[in-house]
């Protein structure tokens, strides 16, 4: 396969961006997109040119590294996977691919598709555990929890953070993020006596970090690569409004 590629380079978090075109001359069709991202850079490399810069770990849909928007969209048209996940075949020979990285303000450029999304890990750190003291491991059916409960924290726990809902939200929102992350421990047993602390710091941190509001445009839920469902963002509206209410009733 030959492709043309436009691909946002940018040198550093000041630096002024720009879009370079590429030729992906003699692409496997099997290789994945990141392989053919691999290729290019080895030519370029024998050329005496820079490398395109993009972010990758696991290449196995698991660790939400290798976020790219492809064509305007994150990971790609595909549904329920990963930019690793994405193979050149779903491409046809000739194609141009526009390549950039996720805009959003939250997640600074630090070189061309490499962004910065330590706004996730704050909001993570601000309220996303367990800290209460629960004991010692116990057998799996010691704590009894309904099948739809178990399923819906899985469900939300399927999370990644890499992303797409925010790159794909016309408001930069963060609110499928932040909701699988508070439904995922809300569900449990274990989560309950920090339900409300969690919420509350949680939404408060993705505030202070400038992510948008949601207008239920439902194109996060699209963009998942998980597929995790916004009936998460309506739980963790009903938490937060419950938690504000009791949260006051106690205030001094």
């Amino acid at each position: 396969m030959n492709l043309t590629l436009k691909v946002w380079r940018q040198a550093g978090p000041t630096a002024q961006g720009r879009i370079e075109t590429y030729e992906a001359k003699d692409i496997p069709a099997e290789a994945s997109f990141l392989e053919m991202l691999d290729i290019v850079n080895e030519r370029l490399v024998l050329d005496g040119q820079e490398p395109i810069h993009f972010d990758h770990d696991c290449r196995e849909g698991i660790c939400g590294t290798c976020s790219l928007t492809i064509n305007g969209i994150p990971h790609g048209k595909e549904r329920g996977i990963t930019t690793c996940q994405v193979h050149m075949r779903k491409f046809r020979d000739g194609d141009t691919i526009w390549i950039e990285p996720f805009r959003a303000n939250p997640f600074p450029v630090i070189r061309d598709l490499i962004v910065d999304r330590n706004a996730f890990d704050r909001i993570i750190a601000a309220g996303g555990y367990i800290d209460i003291r629960t004991g010692s491991a116990v057998d799996a059916n010691a704590i009894p929890i309904s099948k739809d409960k178990a399923d819906a924290s899985f469900d939300a726990a399927a999370c990644i953070g890499c992303g797409a809902c925010v790159a794909s939200c016309k408001n930069a929102s963060a609110m499928l993020f932040v909701a699988a992350k508070v439904s995922h421990l809300g569900h449990l047993p274990q989560g309950q006596p920090e339900r409300d602390k969690r919420v509350l710091a949680m939404v408060r941190q993705m505030d202070a970090e400038g992510f948008g509001n949601c207008t239920n445009q439902y194109e996060c839920e699209a963009a998942c690569p998980k597929e995790i469902s916004v009936d998460h963002i309506a739980r963790l509206n009903r938490d937060y409004a419950a938690a504000v209410v009791r949260e006051q009733l106690v205030a001094p």
